[in-house]
Formats: C-alpha cells, sequence, structure tokens
C-alpha cells in the first residue's frame, strides 16, 4: 500500500470512526438529560431527531460538494464541528442549548459519508483494502464509543464525559488540514483534469442535477430508497431511547450505581460487528435483494419477541440483544451494495447522498416516532411499530428480488 493511501486511509479512518462514536453516544448521554432536564421521552426525542435528521439532509449537498470541490476541507469542516458540538455540550446550561448543539452536529457530521467514501473511491488505489478498514474503523466508533462513554461516566459528570469526547475531533482536525496527500491518484481521468485546471470547478447546474436525480427515481432506485428509509426508521427508532428501556428491566444495586443498561446497548453495538461481516459476506454470495429480504424477516421477528424476552431474565436478555446487534447492522452493507446495482456510475455520488439523506435523514424521525410512543403509550406498542417497518421493508426487497432490473451499465 502506498504512502498516498496510508494517509487518505488514516483521515478517514479517523473521520469514521469519530462520527460513529458521536452519533451512539448520544443515546447513552440522553438517559441523563431526561432526568436533570426534567424532559419528557415526547421532548428529548423531538430534539434529537432535529440533529440526527440533518445529518441526513446535508448528506446531499455535501455529496455535490465533494465531487465540485474535494475532501479534503469538507472533512476538515466535519471535525471541527463535531469538536465544537460536544464543547457546547459540556456548556449546555439547559435542554434547548442541548438541541442547539445536537443540530450543530447533525450539520457537521452530515459531511462526512459523501465526502470521506469520495476520497477512498477516487484517492486509494488498493480501493478494496480501504473501503475494508474504513468500514473496520466505523465499527470500532459504533462499539467502543458509546462503551468508552459509559466508563466515564462512571467516575465523572456527563459535562466532563462531552468535553472529553470533544478533544479527539479537534485534534484530529490539525492533523487533516496538514495531511499532505492525493485526492485523485486512483482516478487517472480526474488527476488530469485536476492537474490541468486552471479555475476553480464550478457546482453543478441545478438542470443537470434535476435531469440525474429523474433518471434515478424513474428506475428501481427508486424502490430501494424506500428500503433504506424503512431501514433508518428502525434503526434510530430502536436505538434512540434502548438505553433507557433498559433501564426498566434490571433491579439496580442502588448503593453502586453501574447502570448495566449502558453495558448491554454498548455490547449490543459491539456484536453489530459480526452484523457488518455477515452481511458484507452475503453481498459477495447471494442476491443482495433475497440477502435483504431475510434481514427484514429478522428485524420483524425481533420487533415483536424482543420486549417480552427482554424482561424473563438477564440470560434472556443478552442472547435477544446479542441477536438485535446481528441483524441491525447485516442490513447497511446490503443496502449499499443495492444501491450500486440499481444506479448507473455517472449519477453513484448523488445516489449516495440520496441513500445518507433517507437512512439518517428521514430516517431521523423514528426517534421522534419512539418518544411519541413511549410518551403516550408502552414499549409494546413502539416494538409493535418498528415490526411494521420491517415488513414494509421485506416487502420492498422481495418486490425488487421479483422485478430484478439493476443497472449494468452506465
Amino acid at each position: 500500500m502506498s504512502s498516498n493511501d496510508r494517509a487518505i486511509i488514516i483521515l478517514t479512518s479517523l473521520g469514521h470512526g469519530m462520527v460513529h462514536t458521536y452519533e451512539l453516544s448520544i443515546p447513552i448521554l440522553m438517559t441523563l438529560w431526561l432526568t436533570e432536564f426534567g424532559a419528557s421521552t415526547a421532548v428529548l426525542g423531538a430534539l434529537v431527531s432535529v440533529g440526527y435528521g440533518l445529518y441526513g439532509v446535508g448528506a446531499l449537498p455535501a455529496g455535490i460538494l465533494a465531487d465540485r470541490w474535494g475532501s479534503r476541507h469538507l472533512i476538515v469542516a466535519c471535525l471541527a464541528g463535531m469538536g465544537a458540538s460536544f464543547l457546547m455540550l459540556s456548556l449546555a446550561p439547559g435542554l434547548w442549548t442541548v438541541g442547539a448543539a445536537l443540530v450543530l452536529w447533525g450539520l457537521a457530521a452530515s459531511i462526512y459519508h459523501p465526502a470521506g467514501l469520495t476520497l477512498i473511491s477516487r484517492g486509494v488505489v488498493q480501493r478494496g483494502k480501504g473501503l475494508a478498514l474504513h468500514g473496520m474503523a466505523g465499527n470500532a466508533g459504533i462499539a467502543l464509543g458509546p462503551f468508552c462513554t459509559a466508563l466515564l461516566l462512571l467516575v465523572v459528570d456527563w459535562r466532563v464525559v462531552a468535553a472529553c469526547l470533544a478533544l479527539p475531533a479537534l485534534a484530529a482536525t490539525i492533523y487533516a488540514a496538514q495531511a499532505s496527500f492525493n485526492e485523485t491518484a486512483a482516478d487517472p481521468q480526474a488527476n488530469e483534469a485536476a492537474s490541468q485546471a486552471t479555475s476553480p470547478p464550478t457546482p453543478a447546474s441545478f438542470a443537470q442535477l434535476w435531469t440525474h436525480t429523474r433518471v434515478l427515481f424513474a428506475s428501481g432506485f427508486a424502490v430501494v430508497f424506500g428500503i433504506v428509509i424503512l431501514s433508518g426508521l428502525y434503526y434510530r427508532g430502536m436505538l434512540t431511547f434502548l438505553p433507557n428501556l433498559l433501564e426498566d428491566v434490571f433491579v439496580l444495586d442502588t448503593a453502586v450505581d453501574l447502570e448495566p443498561s449502558r453495558y448491554v446497548y454498548a455490547a449490543l453495538l459491539m456484536v453489530g460487528m459480526a452484523g457488518q461481516y455477515a452481511g458484507g459476506w452475503l453481498t459477495d454470495h447471494r442476491r443482495t435483494e433475497w440477502a435483504l429480504v431475510g434481514a427484514f424477516a429478522m428485524l420483524t421477528v425481533l420487533g415483536v419477541v424482543f420486549w417480552p424476552l427482554a424482561q424473563m431474565g438477564t440470560a434472556s436478555l443478552l442472547a435477544v440483544s446479542a441477536v438485535l446487534g446481528v441483524a441491525l447492522f447485516i442490513v447497511q452493507p446490503l443496502y449499499q451494495a443495492t444501491v450500486a446495482e440499481y444506479t448507473p456510475s455517472e449519477a453513484r455520488g448523488l445516489s449516495y447522498g440520496f441513500t445518507y439523506l433517507g437512512v439518517f435523514g428521514v430516517g431521523a424521525l423514528g426517534a421522534g416516532i419512539a418518544g411519541s410512543i413511549l410518551h403516550w403509550s408502552t414499549p409494546t406498542v413502539l416494538f409493535a411499530v418498528l415490526a411494521g417497518f420491517a415488513v414494509l421493508g421485506a416487502g420492498g426487497s422481495a418486490y425488487l428480488a421479483y422485478r430484478r432490473r439493476p443497472v449494468t451499465a452506465s
């Protein structure tokens, strides 16, 4: 692997791990905000939905900017913005300031996926290895971020934890600003165009973007887009209040506040690394549409049985949580590969922008839906609604499998 490949992979791995560290540490902190600020689950869920929603909504313009202006400056802005948002959290005097900090985090974090994946695809010659390492870094953030947050909360106040979480992003910002690499080393045409350019590139016209968008949504991608939205609703609706729900399952030792629900949550996310691996294996060995049908079927069953099994004892809770961790994350590589099959190469960046808009943007409504259901109804109703999302996802995947009209050439 060349020095250029290594420099890009180090930067993107740092960015990917940190984005998911912050994303999945927020539900851990929410258990404390509910108490400290006297908020209801409905209000807090709505505030978190705004931040998570911007995390997705910003992906589309970020993808367009990455195509036109390159990735380095966008990644620097992403890292700096995430660090600043958690510093703001650490100083928040009230719930609305928490909401403002989450808005800043969402806007900053939304930049990463389009910019980071564009940088790898254009700059890393050993692209497959680069994407594998990049994915592993994201999984590490998903698993270890909440775990480290829970450990820190044993010894310090949540505000100190938020400040500590800000420091790695600010350090990575300095690295990103001075790192040396060629963004287009793996793309000869883009590399030649960049070397011959006499003026900065101009953004794509609205007419071009509209034409590509119409082509995408006139194809099977429209169904894929619906599937990724359902996946996002299930993912966010399941994970946002799960630490809070698990608190009700355990009989806590009042003398030692170990909060075991936090560690079960972190362990569930860590097991999700196996789901990512399994999803990648299925992508290489099975038709992704049928694999998605099976994955959504698993999520449907879990929506029905998770809450009853979770209340049957520690062993049952740990077992069903492990299965949930695998099922939640097995879906991600499957829909990412399906997007590539149903989109032309010239609109690939735009298609992934729409994908992350659906997963993280529209999917963020899952947090608000979950909070409202828990405020007005019961966990049983919440898990039934989540099972309904999964049923629709399985149906859409089965439709694609029978229709089977992927894009095979650009």
